[in-house]
């Protein structure tokens, strides 16, 4: 069984540690775990393992995040795969820092990484895993919050919440959405 990774992120050193990088970094951690490299492929850095008889496809896309859907489509049918076997790994701004949520499907919620794979793909039902970076900006400044650097205060939480939204991808993959969701959620 085959499974598309998709962490949302900017590529470049500017952006790495940035909260709306946090995608990269939760397939970064699944690629760590898994013991593989990334390599650059079309429209995305590309990594391929196994977990437990499962194969992985983790892409980070190198279109930037708001042209997202392009690598998201492009390696769906690259690897010949329905959108259940998706799992898009983002941030949000609605949740708290480090909360994570599983869905099947939804909205755009404002951001730009899923509203351009909604629209590459033509619908909103596939899985995704929404990392929770807070909302702690003055009016007018999220696109200042979302490209900036954690914290110290989060610093410190961060590894234990990508963990967990590794261990949530790597659930997904092997006991399904619906158990994953109802174990994480």
């Amino acid at each position: 069984m085959k499974f598309l990774i998709a962490g949302l992120g900017n590529v470049g050193a500017d952006y790495e540690g940035t909260r709306h990088n946090i995608g990269f970094d939760v397939v970064n951690e699944l690629a760590r775990r898994m013991g593989v490299s990334f390599e650059l492929g079309r429209h995305a850095w590309v990594a391929e393992g196994k977990f437990k008889g499962r194969t992985l496809i983790l892409i980070k896309p190198t279109t930037y995040m708001n042209l997202s859907g392009k690598a998201v489509k492009f390696w769906m049918q690259d690897q010949k795969l329905d959108a259940d076997r998706l799992m898009v790994v983002t941030d949000d701004l609605a949740l708290p820092f480090g909360k994570i949520r599983l869905k099947g499907k939804g909205s755009d919620g404002g951001h730009n990484g899923l509203k351009d794979i909604n629209a590459q793909l033509g619908h909103n039902n596939y899985p995704r895993l929404r990392f929770g970076i807070g909302d702690a900006f003055n009016k007018g400044h999220q696109v200042d919050y979302v490209l900036g650097k954690w914290n110290s205060d989060e610093q410190q939480q961060l590894e234990e919440s990508v963990q967990k939204s590794a261990d949530a991808v790597e659930a997904f993959c092997t006991i399904g959405l619906e158990r994953a969701m109802n174990f994480f959620n």
